[in-house]
């Protein structure tokens, strides 16, 4: 069969890729009226704060009532585990961070990206660059200074660990020369950071930006600011796009509703952070489903595209990366990676 090249007009790629019937049927599903009957759907995500208020403004605001969607919500501490549970089904889609594991699975033909989500972008705050209080007044105070120190992230292959790989590609210094410390989840980063078991750590705003605010421990940088980059995607088993397009169709339409009136709260001219005149509505709404203060969530702000573009080209790159750090092995395609849809 020839190949041809579609560009899609929300995510803004342009993919060659070899038509399937699971991709014809997503895209007239796309098109279908919502389904008349209530359709359960397992939602996975990450208990990142602010950066899930899609979801949360989907299902509070009835957009996914509004296609016939029933969804149950499934919360993760970190991203690798989430990949898993999407292939194995106990979930039918996710809002998550990308990682090796879900390149790993994706290249294997059981994952796919269907849509943007976070991205670290300048003037908003996902990932936070943070140091104990003794290794700040020893001098680590800015990113160039990580070198040689002890850094906790959540995994090995996550993306706190791509982003402190972009950091050492930034300042020119080796990544094997830090002692890089996996602890499984932001909440154990942010303990060991606070309690001087680190040095350094690469951890989700609202899981240290307390500690930081109570003088426990130092914030160096945003990500953001020092190295952008396409944060995480939403994701679906190759399964559920083949067996049930119209669910994944459905979704679809709620969370970019989602997705447009998270971007117009938080977002102004030139893309950059900005409260608009939503933004106290939806703060209640991110509250009210995430337990965090209003506060809280409001300094900790990311970036979501309006449209749920994705950054395409940070997406072969971080397969680039991967692959050098010997976490990701053969031949992978972006164009496999990645799903057109109206």
């Amino acid at each position: 069969m020839a190949r041809t090249e579609s560009r899609h007009p929300r995510l803004g790629l342009a993919t060659s890729f070899r038509p399937k019937l699971w991709i014809i049927a997503l895209v007239a599903a796309l098109f279908a009226a919502g389904n008349a009957q209530s359709e359960a759907v397992k939602i996975g995500l990450l208990r990142e704060g602010a950066l899930t208020g899609p979801i949360y403004i989907a299902k509070d605001k009835g957009y996914f009532v509004a296609e016939g969607l029933n969804c149950d919500i499934v919360k993760f501490d970190s991203a690798v585990p989430v990949s898993v549970a999407v292939v194995s089904g106990d979930i039918d889609v996710a809002v998550t961070g990308l990682s090796a594991g879900f390149y790993k699975l994706a290249s294997q033909g059981s994952l796919r990206i269907i849509a943007g989500y976070g991205r670290e972008a300048p003037s908003f705050h996902a990932l936070a660059i943070v140091a104990s209080k003794s290794a700040y007044e020893g001098g680590l105070t800015s990113p160039s200074a990580l070198a040689g120190h002890s850094v906790a992230i959540t995994q090995i292959g996550g993306p706190s660990h791509y982003s402190l790989g972009l950091l050492a590609e930034k300042y020119h210094f080796d990544i094997k020369s830090m002692q890089v410390l996996p602890l499984q989840s932001n909440p154990n980063s942010a303990t060991a950071v606070i309690g001087g078991r680190a040095d350094a750590g690469i951890i989700a705003g609202r899981y240290i930006l307390p500690a930081i605010a109570m003088g426990d421990a130092k914030l160096i940088a945003w990500i953001g600011d020092e190295v952008p980059w396409q944060l995480g995607a939403v994701i679906a088993s190759a399964k559920a796009l083949r067996d049930r397009p119209t669910m994944i169709a459905a979704f679809l339409r709620a969370y970019r509703k989602g997705v447009r009136d998270y971007h117009d709260a938080f977002t102004g001219p030139g893309e950059q952070r900005k409260d608009g005149p939503s933004a106290d509505a939806i703060l209640q709404i991110m509250a009210k489903n995430t337990g965090d203060a209003v506060e809280l969530l409001e300094t900790s702000i990311g970036y979501i595209d309006a449209e749920a573009r994705l950054d395409s080209a940070d997406i072969g790159r971080q397969i680039a990366w991967y692959k050098s750090q010997n976490l990701l092995s053969g031949d992978i395609s972006l164009n496999d990676l990645l799903i057109s849809s109206p």
